[in-house]
């Protein structure tokens, strides 16, 4: 009676703690949606979202060149990182000397342990100049913002990556060499399209790491909310807008900044519904 009594009780404590997870999203979601809704119900969901104008002193609330710096600088940093961390997980999996891989773990984990405003500085006062002397402009930039977050989502990228690939049956890789297949070729054609799903969702982490992304990007990015012309112009995210302008905002401006919250909150969901989509379909296949 005791064992199924503690059974059930702990039972009972897992679902109360996975109900208050829901239950604390679910609040958070209503509490963006009422105090956004109503400037986008009197501004106009269309002229919020594809308005070129952000002056909120005007009465302009237009986030359409905060959605497209948004979304260039999360794909500069998923094109920059993305490869980088599939080929360094699969070198820690498959090539790495047990030392060397020892030694790399402990490193990519710390580089998820560092705060993001150090990696802001780290791109102000190092990455940024050498845009604007090597390459033009004022050096805050799409480009700048892009290396800065691909850096940041590297642990991201490679731990899951490893990850899924560790956990492959040996039974792939030993029937792939069997079969006269050489050791980067049983990894390119058999393990790594036996490890996609878990390599989609280490995809996915870091792009909404790199979408959410605030102090960091602040820093690097110029905060110009003006369509840009090349990876070298400055720029303004969806967060970095939040992040800026929260702390003096009132009125329709404060409304505004919560209504940007719930843009970026559905490119978000929109980004993990997709996924697992794409996921479910290769599985099916």
């Amino acid at each position: 009676m005791k064992k199924t009594f503690k059974d059930k009780l702990s039972e009972r404590i897992f679902l109360a703690l996975a109900l208050s997870s829901i239950s604390a999203l679910a609040l958070i979601t209503v509490f963006i949606i009422i105090q956004g809704a109503p400037i986008i119900g009197s501004v106009g969901i269309f002229n919020f979202i594809f308005g070129m104008t952000w002056a909120p002193s005007q009465g302009e609330f237009g986030i359409f060149p905060m959605i497209v710096g948004t979304l260039a600088v999360t794909l500069g940093a998923m094109v920059l990182g993305v490869p980088i961390g599939i080929c360094s997980a699969v070198f820690l999996a498959e090539f790495a000397p047990v030392p060397v891989r020892n030694m790399f773990r402990p490193a990519i984990q710390l580089l998820a342990g560092i705060p993001s405003v150090v990696y802001g500085f780290w791109g102000l006062i190092f990455i940024v100049p050498l845009i604007r002397d090597y390459l033009g402009g004022p050096g805050l930039s799409i480009l700048a913002g892009s290396i800065v977050l691909a850096i940041m989502i590297l642990p991201t990228v490679i731990s899951i990556t490893e990850v899924s690939i560790i956990a492959l049956p040996r039974t792939y890789k030993e029937g792939a060499l069997a079969l006269g297949m050489s050791h980067w070729q049983a990894i390119y054609s058999v393990q790594l399209p036996a490890a996609k799903s878990g390599i989609v969702a280490a995809v996915i982490l870091g792009t909404g790491r790199a979408i959410g992304e605030t102090m960091a990007v602040i820093m690097v990015l110029g905060n110009a909310p003006a369509l840009p012309r090349s990876i070298l112009d400055p720029v303004r995210t969806l967060t970095t807008n939040i992040g800026i302008e929260m702390g003096y905002a009132t009125g329709d401006h404060r409304q505004a900044l919560f209504a940007t919250g719930i843009v970026l909150f559905i490119l978000i969901m929109t980004l993990n519904i997709t996924a697992q989509y794409i996921t479910r379909k290769k599985k099916q296949k």
